[in-house]
């Protein structure tokens, strides 16, 4: 066994981030159980037990001190005594998702050396390029969610399963492929060039009376691969050519046994294409350039954010990349990068669906993965952040991480203040690109759950999309300042910082791109919710998607917002009185 030395014992640390997050969201009250004395901040479990606490790290006042050694039975006692009535149903799926985070853990530690056998073997120098896209990406699945305390879990999933096709195992696996009838597909990019050569009625916007022209299959743009991710005459060569009647649809093989109930669709039984795991999961990797996104009949973070595909999402997000396209060619000097996300097709079911995703040329690094341990960095240790460091920055970790931060908040301050955009762009949906020059520019991907201003958007001169989420769309600058402050500052910036042991290069990049901007409102109001804010805004991940009935969680359960935690930022404001 090879346990992880950041963490001890996989219980006793998963039972007290559970209680951490617990008393971060307040749920059932548990912060108002957290008692000040003179020697010491405790917390009393209703079952009457003490427990020490500590001071907190970046999102909450206080957290389950080292020494304490928790039990998931205890912890779990506690979530059903204080829950409401309402959330019984969540409170099982709950315990149900730390009892297979714990079983991930036991079986990460099972074969976590071998793992990083294989890892080290892609980063050694002679074979860089080859795969080690892909072995970040699996170095940042070592690492946990910064908030979620079960994010290994994937409730239903045997060891086997997870063994096979989760990332932190650093499998390979051959796809399954299904023929559907070109009746019930709709297609947009490359795959609408390949649905006209088979007669397939398909269109960008979910509609069967034409095809996507729009966007030339190849064309390529500065900011980003091909314009709609096709390779000229329509998809990449690997992919099977269906019969003139039907179109191939990749199928992950967990997926297989609900596709195989389709009507009308055959389940081929030849499996074509072996790929691997990225840390989504449900985006595999091809080739270090082409990534496939497929659903999943799983849930992560939470019960209700399945894995499956609902095809609007598929639109939507097509639609935001061709809205930040706009913007980066009025923003040149943004060292930005889109990854190209116009080719999918679907069938309007949410588990047959894919797409196709085109990747920049450049050495391309999962920000996710910056704060994870590198086996490249040799006896003495150091994380990803620090092997980057020593290869593009001459060893200066602080710069490279300036250098991110840098671009990070010049983007999305740009976006908001500007433009009216907010990006879901979390540390899994953003990577860093090195090109041959050591030059970085940020890679951003995913975009399907960006938040819109119409107003503003229309200000700026630029077309509303049209949704078919309209959730993504609302005038409400605070609504905008929420997802900011929750994914961009917290998962993007500090996470990564305060992994890497920098947390106070947050503060000063985020002011230089503020003044950025001056006296405009936007800008005013981004500096009052996060550098001169008394508190910061935080997500309740594990109430809104798992422990809370419903009714009493926002219709959008990723932008459901708790308490909220200490401003990390302020340090420096003190800082600067005292000298």
């Amino acid at each position: 066994m090879s346990r992880d030395p950041s963490r001890g014992a996989p219980e006793p640390y998963l039972a007290a981030r559970v209680l951490d997050a617990l008393i971060r969201e307040d749920y059932g009250g548990l912060a108002g159980r957290v008692t000040r004395g003179k020697d010491a901040v405790q917390i009393v479990l209703p079952a009457g037990r003490r427990v020490r606490l500590v001071p907190g790290r970046l999102y909450q006042d206080f957290r389950v001190a080292p020494e304490e050694s928790l039990t998931l039975a205890e912890v779990i006692e506690t979530l059903m005594l204080v829950a409401d009535s309402a959330d019984a149903e969540g409170v099982a799926a709950f315990a149900a998702e730390c009892h297979a985070a714990l079983r991930a853990y036991e079986l990460h530690d099972r074969h976590r050396g071998e793992v990083l056998a294989r890892v080290r073997h892609a980063l050694r120098p002679a074979a860089r390029g080859i795969g080690t896209t892909i072995a970040y990406e699996t170095l940042a699945a070592f690492a946990d969610h910064p908030v979620h305390p079960a994010s290994r879990a994937r409730p239903g999933l045997t060891d086997d399963q997870l063994l096979a096709y989760a990332p932190e195992f650093a499998p390979s696996f051959p796809l399954r492929w299904a023929a559907v009838p070109s009746g019930l597909v709709t297609a947009a990019g490359g795959a609408a060039a390949a649905c006209r050569d088979t007669s397939v009625a398909c269109g960008a916007d979910g509609h069967r009376a034409g095809w996507t022209d729009g966007h030339r299959p190849g064309r390529r743009n500065e900011h980003g691969a091909g314009r709609d991710g096709g390779e000229p005459g329509g998809l990449p060569g690997w992919w099977p050519a269906g019969d003139g009647t039907t179109m191939m649809f990749p199928v992950h093989p967990l997926t297989a046994p609900a596709v195989r109930e389709i009507p009308g669709v055959i389940l081929l039984d030849a499996p074509h294409l072996t790929v691997r795991p990225t840390l989504s999961m449900r985006t595999v990797e091809v080739d270090a350039r082409t990534h496939l996104k497929l659903p999943l009949p799983i849930s992560t973070l939470g019960a209700r954010n399945r894995r499956s595909i609902k095809p609007g999402t598929l639109e939507d997000g097509a639609r935001a990349e061709s809205l930040l396209r706009e913007v980066l060619r009025r923003e040149p000097d943004l060292p930005v990068l889109l990854a190209d996300e116009q080719t999918y097709a679907h069938t309007g079911h949410e588990y047959l669906g894919w797409m196709l995703r085109r990747l920049p040329p450049g050495e391309i690094v999962s920000v996710a993965a910056l704060p994870a341990p590198s086996p490249a960095c040799g006896p003495g240790g150091g994380l990803v952040l620090d092997e980057l460091a020593a290869r593009y920055r001459g060893g200066d970790t602080g710069a490279l991480l300036d250098d991110y931060l840098r671009v990070l908040f010049a983007w999305n301050v740009r976006l908001l203040v500007g433009y009216g955009i907010a990006l879901e762009a979390h540390q899994q949906n953003l990577a860093l690109v090195f090109d041959d020059h050591a030059r970085l520019r940020l890679l951003v991907k995913d975009n399907d759950g960006l938040l819109v201003a119409p107003d503003r958007l229309r200000a700026a001169g630029l077309a509303v999309p049209d949704f078919a989420d309209r959730r993504l769309l609302t005038d409400d600058p605070h609504a905008l300042a929420d997802v900011f402050v929750t994914i961009t500052l917290h998962l993007a910036a500090a996470a990564v910082a305060s992994g890497a042991g920098r947390a106070e290069r947050v503060a000063e990049a985020l002011d230089g791109a503020l003044a950025e901007h001056g006296d405009h409102p936007m800008a005013r109001l981004l500096r009052a919710r996060t550098l001169d804010a008394d508190r910061l805004t935080g997500k309740a991940m594990v109430s809104a998607a798992t422990l809370m009935a419903r009714t009493r969680v926002a219709a959008d359960v990723n932008k459901h917002y708790g308490a909220g935690g200490p401003n990390y930022l302020r340090h420096r404001q003190r800082r600067e009185a005292n000298s």
